[in-house]
């Protein structure tokens, strides 16, 4: 991304998922990853746990901060929750803080690794925090286990949910379902409902492609793989968005290309992008677009301090309103 030179043990998986909406390891990270269940920490409400999401199943939580309302960070596809914990930025932008960090400066903020996501260790790898899941998932089994998670670990709502790409989605079904535990939206760069007519008959590789990535894990049954149409149709047939405080960040430049990627399916991509940004800004009222000028989809890494700022506006307006 933005020409670095990635990390040599993360350069596959970088090159492999950094075309995708919604998911892709960044190369050069910086920062570190949110305290550990057994590390020290000067927080008393910081923690980062299994948490029993019922069905013999664990979602591992990380927590931090304090203050209403609770921020809390949705990945996008493929993606654990580490993008929210380090940065990838140059000048002018600081390299600290990372996204979760600095929203824990101002509210409690959380975020947590879905099944089949990809951690940012050294090397690679899917995330073992959580309890494996195979097959495809549908949306709504996501948003299930978001909302399942939340109230098994007492997080205290409303929400101010943060999706990028696909995340969004995610958040966005969870604010149709939930409206009363929803207090406003952050949509980072996010995934939308209305790309599949600029793909046309080209919507199924694209698809084969959000499933099967080129990574060392496109094999491995539990790495994390979503039925698009239906999410897509999930959203569609759900009741619609509470009128809350809402923000939009979008990249300005285009999604980094592993070699060999059809160009047949990266132009429609483009094209495609500025009309899903500019529909997730007509969801809510007077609702602010910043675009992270010079950024590529990875906003939250190479513009850490916008996100906290779109975050804390949000935050700001939520508090307002009571």
């Amino acid at each position: 991304m933005r020409g670095r030179t990635p990390l040599l043990t993360a350069s596959l998986v970088a090159t492999a998922l950094a075309v995708l909406p919604g998911c892709g390891s960044p190369p050069a990270l910086r920062g570190a990853p949110a305290a550990s269940a057994t590390g020290p920490s000067r927080d008393p409400g910081e923690f980062s746990r299994e948490v029993d999401v019922g069905d013999g199943r664990r979602l591992w939580l990380s927590c931090k901060g304090s203050g209403a309302p609770t921020v809390v960070l949705e990945s996008g596809l493929h993606d654990s929750s580490d993008t929210w914990t380090l940065t990838d930025t140059r000048p002018p932008v600081p390299k600290a803080p990372a996204v979760f960090p600095g929203v824990a400066a101002f509210a409690r903020v959380c975020t947590y690794d879905r099944p089949g996501t990809v951690r940012y260790t050294n090397p690679p790898a899917l995330t073992t925090r959580s309890t494996r899941q195979s097959g495809k998932r549908s949306l709504g089994a996501m948003a299930d286990d978001l909302d399942r998670l939340l109230t098994a670990a007492h997080v205290p709502g409303p929400y101010l949910l943060v999706g990028h790409s696909f995340g969004g989605m995610i958040t966005r079904l969870y604010a149709q379902r939930h409206p009363r535990k929803t207090a406003g939206l952050v949509f980072v760069d996010a995934f939308g409902t209305d790309m599949q007519p600029y793909f046309g008959a080209r919507w199924p590789a694209y698809l084969k492609l959000l499933d099967n990535p080129g990574t060392p894990f496109d094999s491995d049954p539990a790495f994390e793989k979503v039925d698009i149409d239906g999410a897509v149709g999930a959203v569609r047939a759900a009741k619609p968005l509470p009128k809350v405080p809402m923000a939009v960040l979008s990249k300005t430049e285009p999604f980094a290309a592993p070699a060999g990627t059809a160009k047949a399916l990266l132009a429609p991509l483009e094209r495609s992008w500025p009309a899903v940004q500019q529909t997730l800004v007509e969801l809510g009222e007077q609702t602010p677009h910043l675009l992270a000028t010079g950024s590529d989809h990875y906003v939250q890494l190479h513009d850490p301090d916008l996100t906290i700022s779109a975050i804390r506006l949000v935050a700001g307006r939520i508090r307002f309103g009571r």
